[in-house]
């Protein structure tokens, strides 16, 4: 199923103002309903390389995979859709290791990552680390991801407050990474969608720059253009200090896409 005439797509990678080269990766691809945001770390350059084979690698599979066995319509379309993003982030995941391991320069790279799948009016969410998901639906403004990170933690057990966090010099810390371990286990959720929703993907360099209220009021305000938008929010992290790269990708939903589910359609999604 084409959705480039139902998802409107903007995309941003700025290194910010104060990094010399940028370890943030984005990809994203409208036809078949699909956004990647990778935030890389480790040595000279390694983050850029880790976070450049997640986008790439994923990207390239997850479209192969698609194309051979979207994820239809009917009863088991989010099992597939879960089954092939476990499958191809595990393998990227593999993928970034091995090159970590026999590479000295590459030594302890990893890349944060967050993923969007939408079809038949849903969207599935993988992440690892702390990179991203936001959803503007009508007035409201909300975080859709549950970092992986030492901050989350500590404000989930009570130790410190959303407020404190703002303040805290433990922002980047992740407890979880593509590519660091051999295995790593992504948290993968499934939600409704609905047309005139608006999603934003970003790396930490706005959500550590920006608080989430001016984000929020800048998608609603600049909502009618999404390319104007996604400038604007990279302007403002930097605008800010730009401390870290910076990338984001805003998907508006136009319309429904349901997937057809008459018996003739089971039986071509039956022989994909």
């Amino acid at each position: 199923m084409d959705l480039s005439q139902t998802l409107e797509i903007a995309t941003r990678t700025d290194p910010g103002m104060v990094r010399s080269h940028n370890e943030d990766s984005v990809m994203a691809n409208s036809a078949i309903g699909l956004a990647i945001l990778a935030d890389g770390m480790g040595g000279y350059n390694a983050g850029e390389v880790a976070s450049g084979m997640a986008t790439t690698l994923l990207g390239t599979e997850l479209e192969s995979a698609l194309s051979l066995r979207a994820p239809h319509g009917f009863e088991g379309g989010k099992r597939v859709a879960h089954h092939v993003l476990e499958a191809e982030i595990a393998k990227a995941n593999t993928s970034i290791y091995q090159a970590a391991q026999s590479q000295p320069q590459y030594s302890g790279m990893g890349t944060t990552l967050v993923v969007a799948l939408f079809y038949d009016n849903l969207m599935t969410v993988a992440h690892i680390g702390d990179s991203r998901l936001y959803r503007l639906r009508g007035e409201e403004f909300k975080q859709v991801t549950r970092d992986h990170s030492l901050l989350q933690e500590q404000i989930d057990s009570g130790m410190i407050t959303p407020e404190q966090a703002k303040h805290s010099l433990n922002k980047n810390l992740v407890t979880r990474a593509l590519g660091v371990d051999p295995v790593v286990e992504s948290e993968i959720r499934d939600y409704d969608t609905l047309p005139g929703d608006i999603y934003l993907l970003c790396s930490d360099g706005l959500s550590d720059m920006v608080d989430d209220e001016e984000i929020g009021m800048t998608l609603s305000a600049l909502s009618a253009n999404l390319e104007l938008c996604a400038t604007q929010l990279v302007q403002m992290a930097n605008d800010n200090g730009g401390r870290d790269n910076v990338s984001v990708i805003l998907v508006r939903v136009l319309k429904e896409y349901p997937v057809a589910r008459g018996w003739w359609a089971r039986l071509l999604a039956w022989f994909k």
